[in-house]
């Protein structure tokens, strides 16, 4: 017979996932964010969606969306020819990424300790 849990909040732990929305639809957040870093690793847009294991057509996609509805631009685009096109990170994605990546962070932060004053209060 297993042991009772004497804290049933013990394996509670907050979570979230962050986008920034313009309308209705979001167009910017951890999954664009994520298909960038992959396409600064990678070097072309193919390479990062088969990393990532989405179709080429959706990563395509996903980028032209919100890099219209943001009004930039992440990529620096090489057309292909005999040995196919490259994408690289431009500055304004460089700095989409790690602004997003440092905007999370300090969110989670505050969750974090949101968290813990809550946590305290349902165990009293």
């Amino acid at each position: 017979m297993s042991k009772p849990n004497l804290c049933p909040l013990a394996d509670v732990a907050p979570g979230f996932r962050l986008w920034l929305s313009r309308g209705p639809g979001a167009v910017f957040g951890p999954g664009k964010c994520r298909l960038l870093e992959a396409i600064d690793r990678e070097g072309s847009l193919r390479a990062a969606a088969d990393s990532l294991g989405i179709s080429y057509r959706k990563a395509w996609g996903d980028l032209r969306t919100a890099e219209r509805a943001l009004g930039v631009s992440f990529l620096t685009r090489t057309r292909g020819g005999a040995h196919g096109g490259q994408s690289a990170l431009n500055d304004t994605g460089k700095k989409w990424c790690a602004g997003y990546r440092r905007f999370e962070a300090q969110l989670r932060k505050s969750m974090d300790a949101a968290f813990v004053s809550w946590l305290s209060e349902m165990e009293e």
